[in-house]
């Protein structure tokens, strides 16, 4: 798998801020559900402050994505080979900051959360793209999922300049379920609304349904004007309460929030109802909200972090699932006037507290929810270097049972504090030093010694390339690495990662020290997005050539023309080994 990483310095302890909603399905409790269209104001996101990032981006079965392109702000990033992420000090709203996550060959992801001081922790699970039909311009067709959720069109579709569109549309959908036990991390924003009147809200989700439409051109396409689309969306057998007609809310990737445009009915078990364009749509009831806050700590007082709380509103299907940070705090929204059943789960899933709290009709510090049955086990240790330096810009991962926790460190110290589960005694450590681009690998301990010394991150890297495009972060290609020398003097370096879908290369006919232009040397980047139709005007430098199994040593720099017309700056070096 190709190793990409963006160097940024990592500091502070770990936070995580979970906007809590729990809510019931019942028809007395859908409150503004005449089909409206929100054109208010929005909500209040409060003034500009500076925060810190760290966060983690996986796919469906777990496994990290690397070299996903991370927006908070103005700042970007793209995740290492591990799916970590690290932003600092970005320019963001104190009440609100929304995180794009961006892969191709996955939806978009889009996270918000309220940024808090120390650093905020991300999670985010990116979908891959599914191809579902090709439909045709100009006549009526539908595309339909595996589970009976299906959308209808007219046959009217325009591009992103509004302009008429005719020939064939591909339909790519995802529906996700509201019983799928990762809809935290995959949905976007975090059920934060703004309802037809105006009014900030809270919502419980029957299902959320993404749609993307694209032309023969590979264009983005949408409803065109006049026109709309009726979408069927499967409801959870489980939420047997379902009311029979619901608000349509739509989710604004600008705002990152959800606000309400027109009413789904249910007919049998689906929810009917017609939209007038695309995003991510989302049948949903309405709650007032208040802030809330807790701190978690176990009978000897000692705080909790990591610690899986849910809350319920009474009779309801499903909860909304937050963290404990690294302070054992959790923060967020939750409906007001309600008496909420709070649940607290050990690293194993095994249920270790409830009790009722609640109703609360004013923003609320319940202060500590002391959980008596369990005591905090601190996992210990340093980071080191290979000359057994403390580690000054890394960060540690822990898997324990259903927990992985990332921890960065500026002192080479890392502290995780867990409750042990009863049935599983063994855990593993990796370290990663940024710096060197060194790591420990996973190692092996138990809890009959939480201090587990120093962790060397010591496997060094042999070869690599570096790409930087204007001011952004570098980009460090690491892995699947390859290079040749064919048809006697032609030269190509290559940089891809098991699908194809991140790539580096640069080739040119000739293998002989010395400087040459783009007319010699071509190059190509995922993340560089060149036009090659303009001039690039990018100079390269091949200062070593060796024998197979040695070095190929190669720096370049210029600049070049993107597809959207700037002209943008880039340098890079490539220390290879000759395949």
């Amino acid at each position: 798998m190709k190793r990409q990483i963006k160097i940024k310095s990592l500091s502070l302890a770990l936070l995580t801020l979970i906007i809590f909603t729990a809510c019931n399905s019942d028809d007395s409790v859908v409150q503004n559900s005449q089909a409206g269209v929100n054109t208010g104001s929005g909500i209040n996101q409060g003034i500009s402050i500076t925060r810190d990032f760290f966060g983690k981006v996986l796919d469906e079965t777990n496994q990290p994505i690397p070299g996903a392109m991370v927006t908070i702000g103005s700042q970007m990033v793209s995740t290492n080979l591990n799916g970590i992420f690290v932003l600092n000090n970005v320019a963001v709203n104190k009440k609100q900051a929304i995180i794009i996550i961006e892969k191709t060959g996955y939806l978009k992801g889009i996270k918000t959360v309220v940024p808090t001081d120390g650093i905020n922790q991300i999670r985010a699970k990116l979908i891959q793209e599914n191809l579902v039909a090709t439909v045709m311009s100009g006549v009526p067709s539908s595309a339909t999922l595996t589970n009976g959720t299906k959308v209808s069109f007219d046959g009217n579709f325009k591009d992103a300049n509004g302009v008429s569109y005719s020939g064939s549309v591909k339909v790519y959908m995802y529906h996700l379920e509201a019983n799928n036990p990762d809809i935290e991390v995959i949905m976007p924003g975090n059920l934060q609304a703004l309802n037809s009147n105006n009014q900030e809200r809270v919502l419980e989700t029957y299902g959320m349904l993404n749609v993307e439409l694209v032309g023969d051109s590979g264009q983005k396409l949408n409803i065109g004007d006049g026109s709309t689309a009726e979408i069927e969306m499967l409801i959870d057998a489980a939420q047997t309460n379902a009311p029979n007609s619901i608000p349509l809310w739509y989710f604004n990737e600008t705002t990152g929030a959800w606000e309400e445009e027109g009413l789904a009915v249910k007919q049998g078990n689906k929810y009917l109802g017609s939209v007038s364009h695309f995003s991510w749509w989302n049948c949903d009831a309405q709650f007032p909200t208040v802030t809330f806050c807790l701190e978690v700590v176990d009978g000897a007082n000692a705080t909790l972090a990591n610690v899986r709380v849910e809350l319920f509103r009474p009779n309801a299907t499903y909860p909304r699932v937050g963290y404990s940070n690294g302070n054992g705090e959790i923060c967020g929204l939750i409906p007001s006037n309600e008496i909420l059943t709070l649940k607290a789960f050990d690293q194993c899933g095994v249920e270790v507290h409830a009790q009722s709290i609640g109703p609360f009709s004013v923003d609320t510090n319940l202060g500590q929810i002391v959980l008596p049955t369990v005591t905090a086990t601190l996992i210990s240790g340093y980071l080191v270097d290979c000359n057994n330096l403390n580690v000054t810009n890394g960060y540690v991962t822990l898997n324990y049972g259903t927990l992985f926790s990332d921890i960065p460190t500026t002192t080479g110290a890392f502290n995780f504090s867990v409750i042990q589960c009863a049935t599983l005694n063994d855990f593993t450590l990796e370290g990663v030093d940024y710096n060197t681009f060194q790591t420990t690998g996973d190692i092996s301990f138990n809890f009959s010694n939480t201090n587990v010394g120093n962790i060397i991150a010591c496997n060094a890297v042999t070869e690599f390339i570096s790409l930087q495009i204007d001011n952004e972060p570098v980009v460090y290609y690491l892995n699947n690495i390859t290079t040749a020398q064919t048809v006697s003097t032609y030269l190509t370096i290559s940089s891809n990662n098991p699908t194809g879908t991140d790539y580096f290369y640069i080739g040119g006919p000739n293998s002989t020290l010395g400087t040459f232009d783009s007319t010699v040397y071509s190059i190509e980047s995922s993340i560089m997005n060149i036009n090659y139709n303009l001039p690039i005007n990018i100079s390269y430098n091949l200062n070593a050539f060796g024998a197979v199994g040695e070095y190929i040593d190669m720096n370049f720099s210029g600049t070049y023309t993107d597809n959207s017309g700037n002209v943008r700056s880039v340098i890079g070096t490539a220390h290879v080994l000759r395949d």
